[in-house]
């Protein structure tokens, strides 16, 4: 296998800048830099071919099976001068046994080598993506090897099941004294009933990662623009006292108490006559369908604009003009605002409480389909409608759905989207 070597770090000027070289020359690779390559680490002075000085850089050594990438890894950890890194990595880019890694092409060989799983992989791919606590928190955990660890679980109480239904089928001859068939069904029910729970909480995992859709609707002039750019912190949606004023949906991105939430603008509902207006309206009305929560604006806070769903928020608008009881905001002073992010945090986090610890669609896909054997299986069990050998088939299958989880069978079809993701040098 080729070695390989890239910057780890960002591009641009930094206090340090790594470059990782991983592969079999890799040390040779470093002893043409510098001569003398640590045993584990030092700080090494390195040239180039003609014996000038590129710089003087902390050298780490890492063994082969004690790496990131399973393999023989050395990392110079250099000034972080882009004119440093060009000039050693155009040294590392001259030599024959070396070439520049693809995208993910480190993490790719951690996998290839049994040092990362693919669900640990995905997990690495949103860690470094992470950009609000509870992302980051999600990603540490299936990162952390959690969603293997539960995969095996599933998987050794289903290599039991098979293997009891295989002792039947082995012994068909013989008088077998114990009936496996209820513990058989029992480990096929406790199985089922854990991936279903993983499975219904698959859809909140893929928000935290992608962002919640708050939406902001209500009729026009009730004050929507305007509570945006409180919400926001910035000018980014044009308020004026003419109604209708907003007529595409405006997206922001941002924190809220931990969780990524992007908040919708949305044209004002009414009937129109105006062409234009009357396709913001329908947009608005399709976006904010599609949101995980709406804000329902009005000035007297009673009259929801759209169906009102079991997360949505009544909230009166224009409080600071006029004296309101329950949840009230002012766009203009600030009014109330605490207390409607603290609403729709509520809201949000009671959300994040049903999330398990799969989160990816790849994920729910392997675990829907595993339960589709184990339905089989147990139901010809429960009605005697099957040979014993076609149930122990359906078990074997089920156990390949799993085993997709972390990627022991039938990933190559997924490998380089999931590559792709990263950058050069990871």
């Amino acid at each position: 296998m080729d070695t390989i070597f890239a910057l780890a770090t960002a591009q641009g000027r930094a206090g340090v800048a790594v470059i990782r070289i991983s592969g079999a020359e890799a040390v040779s690779a470093t002893s043409l830099l510098c001569g003398d390559v640590p045993p584990l680490r030092g700080v090494r002075r390195l040239y180039d071919r003609l014996g000038e000085l590129l710089d003087e850089a902390l050298v780490l050594r890492f063994a082969e099976g004690k790496s990131f990438t399973g393999e023989e890894v050395v990392e110079l950890h250099l000034h972080g001068s882009p004119a440093v890194v060009s000039a050693v990595l155009r040294c590392l880019g001259d030599m024959p046994d070396l070439r520049q890694a693809e995208a993910g092409e480190f993490t790719r060989r951690a996998l290839e080598n049994g040092r990362l799983n693919l669900a640990e992989v995905e997990g690495l791919a949103d860690l470094i993506d992470a950009e609000t606590e509870s992302q980051r928190k999600q990603a540490v955990r299936v990162f952390s090897g959690a969603l293997g660890v539960l995969a095996d679980s599933w998987r050794t109480r289903l290599i039991r099941a098979a293997a009891l239904l295989e002792a039947t089928i082995d012994f068909a001859d013989e008088e077998v004294p114990v009936d496996v068939s209820p513990e058989v069904l029992a480990l096929l029910d406790g199985v089922s009933a854990e991936m279903l729970r993983e499975a219904d909480g698959v859809r909140i995992a893929e928000r935290v990662r992608d962002g919640f859709e708050v939406a902001i609707i209500g009729a026009p002039n009730v004050g929507k623009s305007t509570l945006m750019n409180r919400l926001a912190g910035r000018d980014v949606a044009i308020t004026s006292e003419i109604a209708g004023t907003t007529r595409d949906v405006i997206e922001v991105r941002m924190d809220l108490d931990g969780l990524p939430v992007t908040l919708l603008d949305t044209a004002g509902l009414r009937e129109t006559d105006d062409l234009v207006e009357g396709l913001g309206v329908a947009r608005a009305r399709e976006r904010a369908a599609a949101a995980d929560l709406r804000i329902h604006l009005s000035l007297d806070g009673n009259e929801p604009h759209a169906d009102l769903g079991p997360d949505d928020l009544l909230v009166r608008a224009k409080a600071d003009l006029r004296a309101a009881d329950g949840l009230a905001v002012s766009g203009m002073t600030g009014l109330g605002i605490e207390e409607l992010i603290a609403a729709i945090s509520l809201r949000l986090q009671d959300k994040v409480g049903r999330i398990g610890i799969a989160m990816r669609e790849r994920h729910r896909v392997a675990m829907m389909r595993a339960i589709g054997y184990m339905d089989a299986a147990g139901t010809a069990m429960r009605t005697g409608d099957a040979m014993t050998d076609l149930v122990a088939e359906d078990l074997r299958s089920a156990i390949r759905a799993v085993d997709s989880i972390v990627g022991r069978v039938d990933v190559e079809h997924v490998l380089d989207e999931i590559f792709l993701s990263f950058c050069i040098g990871k």
